[in-house]
């Protein structure tokens, strides 16, 4: 049996929606109440049994390093200060069988080139990608689903869900052959159509694993008009060597990317948290 220990968190982009907040600190550091977007990332890889966390950086992207490090003066301050369960809390970020990896993405030349410059320390080895833009509340994590159907299937799969038909132009859109209602055989890959071009409304959200090849593809892939290459025209690439499904995953997904989806997560987040979560919920029926 396969079993994936690696995962790529590409985190190099200037995450301009969300300016001037992101002028100086990274956009995967913004928080959903009192933990930053990559920490959910990296908690839902390490529930899927990831040992192995790649970190795809670039300028300005250093507080993402200086958060999973040991920070040796707070800890040291929380301890004479006898704070024991926020010092327990901080020194949990990352456990300690779970090791990070950070490689510079010298220039944002999109997804798939992100990606490509982990693959020095792939070793030739399936692999996860997470996008901490993309949020999941599930019971069971969502890379856990799909390390799940890669372990059935042996075979690349990235994770759907149905999106409105007008939002096709900010997504990669699959069509192909339906499995069993939750598992797709992909026919065909588009990034971005134009909703009169879409193919469905099956969009892909940020969540892969993937074989191999897929690096080897990357390397072969030519760069768009703007100059970035698609993790989207690899997985085209690589539907001409061998099978690639996708799942529609059991969850919610929040797109923290974007303004609107980032307030949602707050404000549901914010609901089931264990500190003001009764509080919280009377304060919005006040509103009502």
């Amino acid at each position: 049996m396969t079993i994936i220990k690696k995962a790529v968190f590409p985190v190099a982009g200037l995450g301009t929606r969300f300016l001037p907040a992101t002028k100086a600190n990274p956009k995967e550091m913004l928080p959903i109440v009192d933990k930053p977007l990559i920490q959910y990332a990296v908690e839902e890889a390490v529930k899927s049994g990831i040992t192995e966390l790649i970190f795809v950086t670039g300028r300005n992207k250093r507080s993402i390093e200086d958060h999973f490090d040991k920070n040796i003066e707070l800890e040291a301050s929380l301890n004479n200060s006898h704070k024991t369960e926020l010092l327990k809390l901080i020194n949990s970020i990352i456990p300690p069988h779970v090791s990070c990896i950070y490689i510079r993405q010298s220039e944002p030349l999109g997804l798939g080139h992100a990606v490509l410059q982990a693959k020095p320390v792939l070793n030739n080895e399936p692999f996860a990608v997470i996008l901490a833009d993309d949020l999941t509340d599930s019971y069971e994590p969502v890379l856990a689903q799909l390390i799940n159907q890669f372990t059935k299937k042996n075979a690349s799969i990235v994770a759907i869900e149905n999106i409105p038909k007008e939002k096709t132009f900010q997504y990669g859109i699959v069509d192909g052959k339906s499995i069993d209602g939750k598992l797709v055989q992909i026919d065909t890959i588009i990034e971005k159509p134009k909703p009169e071009d879409a193919p469905s409304t099956m969009g892909v959200i940020g969540r892969y694993v993937f074989s191999p090849l897929i690096i080897e593809l990357l390397e072969k892939v030519n760069p768009g008009k703007s100059g970035e290459i698609q993790l989207t025209d690899a997985i085209h690439l690589l539907l001409n060597h061998e099978p690639v499904y996708a799942y529609n995953f059991e969850g919610i997904r929040y797109d923290c990317g974007d303004k609107l989806g980032f307030m949602k997560a707050n404000i549901e987040f914010s609901k089931k948290h264990p500190e003001i979560g009764p509080e919280f919920i009377q304060y919005l029926k006040s509103l009502t």
